[in-house]
């Protein structure tokens, strides 16, 4: 059993090497600036004396819009988590060729999308960046900062909620340039879950009861790197009622997929610990599920009321 961190990243070293070359080998070089209609812009008001920012002048839904906010803001504390990475996975070998590669790429999504709302003048420019100064003070802290299980598994959820969200975004805009650059983004995080589901299936064949309390643990805490962004429990319902992330999504095209990727539930190399771990994420999983049904009988009920407002 391997509980030392300085040996797991050791043993896990070689396992970071052949999925680098994977990721390298299936990645694609993309570029920011061919994803916006630049003879769109105009210049705005301020020291160039243009046109001041008015609600009118996209026609992506409210939604959308906010659901654009949370998922650029969140790529903006990209110096924090590349700080809280780099910290855990050190910056020699193969992890860190990965930490410097998976930050480069991760900075493209936000130089895109932030010149794409600019341009279109899809959100007000003055808010959008007063609130990225102020959750990039906020930054960003890892939940388990000296536990590399937790935050390989963390990563791996998260960057698989982080592709459903940049897609299903992208729909909502009714943009269909919007929702390619968005697709584009989204292939970049699935890449980025891929490598780090691989890590862990790797952990688990080393350490399985270590791995399954780490998958329990993250699964009943679990939160997306943007969570202290100002107003984001409103945001985040506004973007679960129009279905473009929630409960459901998160339970049943997040968490499933990567559980059963790892054989959680059929594994037979557990100790009675890690079967203690493995029946405390099975409970936690029946739970979402009583509360995704829940959320979606609400949201239903909504829906009609609304209906019948009109």
């Amino acid at each position: 059993m391997i509980v030392d961190q300085t040996a797991l990243l050791i043993e896990l070293e070689p396992v970071v090497a052949a999925n680098l070359d994977r990721h390298l080998s299936l990645a694609k070089e993309w570029f920011p600036h061919e994803y916006v209609p630049w003879s769109e812009g105009r210049t705005f008001d301020g020291l160039l004396d243009g046109e001041p920012w008015r609600e009118d002048d996209s026609a992506i839904p409210d939604v959308a819009r906010t659901a654009l906010i949370v998922n650029l803001l969140t790529e903006d504390n990209l110096p924090s988590y590349h700080h809280e990475i780099a910290t855990l996975f050190g910056r020699d070998g193969a992890w860190g060729t990965w930490v410097h590669r998976w930050t480069a790429e991760e900075g493209r999504h936000g130089i895109a999308l932030r010149d794409y709302l600019t341009v279109t003048r899809a959100v007000d420019p003055v808010a959008l960046e007063r609130a990225r100064m102020t959750h990039m003070q906020a930054g960003y802290a890892n939940a388990h900062p000296e536990e590399m299980m937790h935050s390989i598994a963390y990563v791996a959820f998260q960057e698989l909620a982080t592709r459903i969200s940049h897609r299903n975004t992208g729909k909502a805009t009714g943009d269909p340039l919007a929702e390619q650059l968005l697709a584009r983004v989204a292939a970049d995080e699935n890449l980025h879950m891929v490598f780090y589901r691989n890590l862990l299936a790797a952990a688990f064949d080393l350490d399985a009861d270590h791995a399954m309390q780490a998958v329990a643990d993250v699964v009943a805490g679990f939160e997306m790197p943007g969570a202290n962004i100002e107003g984001f429990q409103r945001k985040a319902l506004s973007i679960a009622l129009a279905g473009i992330y929630d409960l459901r999504q998160h339970r049943d095209e997040v968490l499933q997929p990567v559980l059963r990727q790892w054989n959680v539930f059929g594994r037979t190399d557990l100790t009675a610990a890690g079967e203690k771990a493995r029946e405390q994420l099975a409970a936690h999983m029946d739970e979402l599920e009583v509360q995704a049904a829940r959320f979606e009988e609400k949201r239903e009920a909504r829906r009609r009321r609304q209906a019948e407002k009109r």
